[in-house]
C-alpha cells in the first residue's frame, strides 16, 4: 500500500508539473511586455519602409505600454533582418516589418536563410504604396514619351538604380524594362534612401521608388522630374501625375504591401495584444493623416489580421515567384 501511495504522489505531482509548465506561458502573456519591443526593419533608415515603422512605432507603443524601437538591419537585399528575427526567442520582444520582397526573396535566393510560410507567426498587413518613376532633374527627357525615345537611343549610356537585390524598386525597374524591351544598367544600393540622394545628385538617371520616400521630394519641384505613377489610378496628392498606363504602358501595375511578423512560435495571447496595438496605430489620426499625405492606403481592417497576412503572402509567393523565375534574375 505505501509503494502504491507513494507511486501515485509521483503521479500527481507529475500532473502539476505539467499544468505550471502550461500555465506559465498563459501567465508571462498576461504581463506582456514588460520591456521595449524591438521593430526590425530590412532597409536603411530613411527609406520607405523605415518611415512606415516610425509612423506606426508611437502609436504602437502607446497601445503596449512600452516603447517599440525601430532597429534598421540592413543587407543582402533585406534578407538579413527576416533571417536575424526568425532566429530570435518567440517572446514578441522582437517583430518584423516587411514589404512584399518576403514574398519575392524564395525565387530570387536559392539560399534563404529561412522560410516566410513556416519561419513566422503573423500579426497583420499594414498599407499599400504606389511608387513613382523618377529621373534626376537635368535628364534630357521631360515626359514619359521623350524619356522612352531617349532611352531606346542612349540605352549603354542610362543608369537605372535600385535599393539593392530584391527590393521593390529592382522589381519595378524589371517590369519597366521588360516592358519597354530595352535592357539599362542597373546600379544597386543598400536601401532606397542612398539611392534617391544619388538621383537628387546626378549620379545616376532613373529610379522607381515608393511615394512614402519620393511625394515630398516631388512637390519641392526642382529636384527631380518625374514621368509617372505605377499604378492603374493617380494620386490624390499628385493629381496632375499621370499613371504610365494611361501614358501608353498597358497593364503597368506595381503597389507595395507591407506586413508584420514575429517569430515562430510566438504565443498567440502576445500576437493578439501586437495585433490590436497595429490595429489601433492604423487608426491613430496622425498616421492616417500621414499615410495619406503620401499618397499610400491603409488596407481595410479586415485585412489586418494574421490570417490575412498568411493567406496573402501564401498568394503573393505564387505570384512574383513565377515573375523572378520566368526573367532568370535568381541571386545566390
Amino acid at each position: 500500500m505505501k509503494q502504491k501511495s507513494v507511486l501515485q504522489m509521483l503521479v500527481i505531482a507529475a500532473f502539476a508539473c505539467s499544468a505550471i509548465g502550461i500555465q506559465a506561458p498563459a501567465a508571462a502573456a498576461e504581463t506582456w511586455p514588460e520591456k521595449p519591443v524591438t521593430l526590425v526593419v530590412p532597409y536603411s533608415a530613411g527609406g520607405p519602409t523605415d518611415v512606415v515603422a516610425r509612423m506606426l512605432a508611437i502609436p504602437m507603443a502607446k497601445s503596449l505600454g512600452q516603447p517599440v524601437v525601430v532597429e534598421n538591419t540592413v543587407g543582402a537585399g533585406g534578407t538579413i533582418a527576416p533571417a536575424r528575427v526568425a532566429r530570435a526567442a518567440p517572446n514578441g520582444y522582437t517583430i518584423l516589418i516587411h514589404h512584399m520582397g518576403m514574398a519575392t526573396a524564395p525565387a530570387l535566393y536559392k539560399k534563404l536563410p529561412y522560410d516566410p510560410l513556416k519561419d513566422f507567426e503573423y500579426i497583420g498587413q499594414v498599407l499599400d504604396v504606389p511608387m513613382t518613376l523618377l529621373s534626376r532633374k537635368d535628364f534630357p527627357a521631360n515626359n514619359l514619351q521623350e524619356l522612352l525615345s531617349y532611352v531606346k537611343a542612349n540605352k549603354d549610356k542610362v543608369s537605372l538604380a535600385n535599393a539593392g537585390i530584391g527590393a521593390v524598386s529592382q522589381l519595378c525597374g524589371l517590369l519597366f524594362t521588360s516592358q519597354i524591351g530595352v535592357d539599362l544598367t542597373t546600379v544597386p544600393y543598400k536601401g532606397a534612401g542612398p539611392a534617391l540622394n544619388d538621383l537628387m545628385g546626378g549620379q545616376v538617371d532613373l529610379l522607381c521608388d515608393q511615394t512614402t520616400q519620393t511625394v515630398p521630394v516631388i512637390k519641392d519641384g526642382n529636384r527631380v522630374k518625374v514621368f509617372g505613377v505605377t499604378t492603374p489610378k493617380r494620386l490624390p496628392s499628385l493629381p496632375d501625375l499621370p499613371t504610365l498606363d494611361e501614358q501608353g504602358l498597358k497593364g503597368f501595375d506595381v503597389r507595395v504591401w507591407h506586413g508584420v511578423y514575429a517569430p515562430k512560435g510566438t504565443p498567440k495571447p502576445v500576437i493578439d495584444k501586437l495585433n490590436v496595438a497595429l490595429r489601433a496605430a492604423l487608426q491613430d489620426d496622425m498616421v492616417k493623416r500621414r499615410i495619406a499625405e503620401l499618397s499610400s492606403e491603409i488596407v481595410p481592417m479586415d485585412k489586418v489580421t494574421p490570417e490575412a497576412l498568411r493567406t496573402h503572402l501564401a498568394s503573393e509567393v505564387e505570384k512574383w515567384g513565377k515573375v523572378i523565375r520566368a526573367a532568370g534574375i535568381q541571386g545566390e
